[in-house]
């Protein structure tokens, strides 16, 4: 029933029907209904719940959402009403007077609001994220991932997977697809199925299932990888995975590298153009330093085996030592040697898996952020060759048209080769502007991230490298009360020494102390040749103070503590970096 048609209801005194502002079949837009017809209201505007403005109560049918001029049908914002379609369109005096009665409308029944929130589009925002569960090893073989995924994309069948089981070969196709089928992406690297922690060990399956997650963090959190189709056969493939549609790079083989000789094309975006180099430099950078650190690996386990050997030489020498002391000492001292080598060895394999894994990570990483960068370059390469072939078809239908004779199927063939190239240029303009802002951001996020994941890996090296010495000088310590026990007068603590007690109590303290090492508490005789120059000191010769104290013993003989050793007038520098110090904060520092 059409309401409009009867504008003398005596139903409806106040005139103004109360579908005033729905659409109709015939109408285009929400233009204010003709009103001289209709007489007078017998109520005050203010009064009637369906006045000028009723479109804020909720009465918009979704058709009228779509064709009402300048409504915001994606966020609910911006709804104009019946006969206010601009800021400068004329008003009736109605309409002003029901606009400044619109503070005073604060008591219309909530239904009409809750209405209008209902009817309000709900976008929600997709998301995918996978949480890895377990991994499954057999020997050396391709690992089983194992992973629980939840989406509320519509593509995928439910909302939860439940122990998902992928082999690393299936993670390593994906990101294979996914850096061909998405050029305006970065793709990062599929990490490797095992370190250099050990296959087998904790420390091996703690690292794999952690970079594989974070792999998968960064490409489910994606706006463009997580709506790839690859994403939703990978989910929901029931026996295992492959790719259903296989894309290969723009460029491959001779072509590629060809392309990559030339000077790079012409770049509006210089952050993009400045990007490339840098990303080029840190792979380098990465892929050098982690040979470096493969080679220290190397050096450091050869040590280790050495020193192993030779404590299995020095312990092997007491045997045949008719000196008491000296036989103990010589074997506790292979003892210590050899352990010495095992954590040589130790810590050549921590070097390899907190600081070389990553290196070797981070290189591959970069090398596809530069392979991506590349594929731009070859896009807009792309670009100017179609503006080219598009000029060059404009300037054939031109000769053509200022042709004195022209046939037909010509001006037929030359319209639409123009056509195509403009298509092919507007299609690749499109793709080009696509790939550049979404490489953009990207670019930015792979900066951040890259630099957290380095720094949190030279810190693990850092703190691991500390922990090494410390244990070396722990194991060391435990040696040096044998060494002093050799015989009654202190064994080799008295070398170099003058004064030479008959007895002397070995000290079983630390060695390490703040101000330097206390192997012996009796300063060396500045004058016999014997002496050391210390290690990062000031070049001179040195100065010693002695400050004599009373011994612990009350035999009243002076002991003297040896301090740093400085030019004269110059205070000593506690901040000052050589092995002494080292050895200090090593030994006293805690983290």
């Amino acid at each position: 029933m059409d309401y409009s048609a009867l504008p003398h209801d005596p139903e409806h005194p106040g005139g103004s029907d109360p579908w005033a502002s729905s659409p109709q079949h015939n109408r285009t837009s929400f233009a204010q209904p003709p009103t001289s017809d209709i007489p007078s209201s017998p109520l005050p505007p203010q009064a009637s719940p369906y006045a000028q403005d009723s479109g804020n109560y909720g009465y918009m049918g979704e058709q009228g959402s779509h064709s009402r001029p300048g409504t915001s049908s994606e966020n609910g914002e911006g709804t104009l009403v019946a006969g206010q379609e601009g800021p400068n369109s004329p008003q009736t005096p109605q309409q002003a007077s029901a606009q400044g009665q619109q503070g005073q409308q604060r008591h219309e029944p909530q239904r009409y609001h809750h209405g209008a929130r209902q009817q309000r589009p709900n976008h929600p925002q997709y998301k995918l994220s996978a949480k890895v569960t377990g991994l499954e090893r057999t020997g050396r073989k391709d690992p089983i991932l194992r992973f629980d995924v939840y989406t509320n994309l519509p593509k995928f069948r439910t909302t939860q997977f439940r122990d998902v089981r992928r082999l690393h070969s299936e993670f390593v196709k994906l990101g294979e697809h996914l850096i061909s089928a998405n050029p305006e992406a970065f793709v990062p690297a599929v990490p490797p199925p095992l370190t250099s922690a050990g296959v087998g060990t904790d420390e091996d399956e703690h690292r794999v299932k952690n970079s594989i997650q974070r792999w998968l963090n960064v490409v489910c959190s994606n706006d463009v990888l997580m709506r790839d189709e690859e994403m939703v056969f990978f989910v929901e493939s029931d026996f295992g995975y492959s790719p259903v549609v296989r894309r290969k790079q723009p460029a491959t083989g001779v072509r590629r590298k060809v392309i990559k000789q030339f000077a790079p094309p012409p770049d509006d975006t210089p952050e993009l153009a400045a990007a490339r180099p840098v990303v080029k430099a840190f792979y380098l950078g990465t892929m050098e330093t982690e040979q470096k650190v493969e080679k220290i690996v190397k050096a450091r386990r050869s040590l280790g085996l050495a020193e192993s050997d030779l404590g299995v030489k020095f312990a092997a020498m007491h045997v045949q030592e008719t000196h008491l002391g000296l036989s103990m000492a010589y074997r506790k001292l292979g003892k210590v040697i050899q352990a010495t080598g095992d954590f040589h060895a130790a810590q050549g394999t921590a070097e390899a898996t907190t600081l070389g894994d990553p290196l070797s990570y981070h290189s591959s990483d970069a090398f596809i952020v530069k392979e991506t960068l590349t594929n731009r370059h070859i896009l807009l390469r792309e670009l100017l060759q179609a503006q080219a072939a598009t000029r060059s078809k404009l300037s054939a239908a031109d000769r053509l048209k200022a042709s004195s004779s022209v046939k037909r199927d010509k001006v037929d063939e030359a319209i639409a080769a123009l056509d195509e190239a403009r298509s092919h240029e507007t299609y690749l303009q499109q793709k080009s502007q696509r790939v550049t802002t979404n490489l953009l951001q990207e670019q930015r996020k792979w900066f951040t991230r890259s630099a957290a994941e380095m720094r949190a890996a030279i810190r693990e090296y850092v703190v691991r490298q500390i922990e090494a010495e410390r244990r070396t000088l722990a194991t060391l310590e435990q040696v040096r009360p044998d060494i002093r026990a050799i015989d009654g007068s202190g064994g080799l603590s008295r070398l170099g020494r003058e004064a030479h007690p008959a007895q002397r109590r070995a000290s079983l303290a630390s060695s390490q102390g703040p101000k330097g090492d206390a192997w012996s508490g009796v300063p060396r005789r500045p004058d016999n040749g014997l002496n050391r120059s210390i290690s990062g000191s000031i070049v001179g010769v040195p100065v010693e103070e002695e400050d004599e104290e009373e011994d612990e013993t009350g035999t009243g003989r002076k002991r003297a503590t040896s301090k740093a050793g400085s030019l004269k007038g110059v205070e000593e520098d506690d901040d000052r970096i050589d092995a002494r110090n080292a050895a200090s904060r090593l030994a006293t520092t805690t983290f």
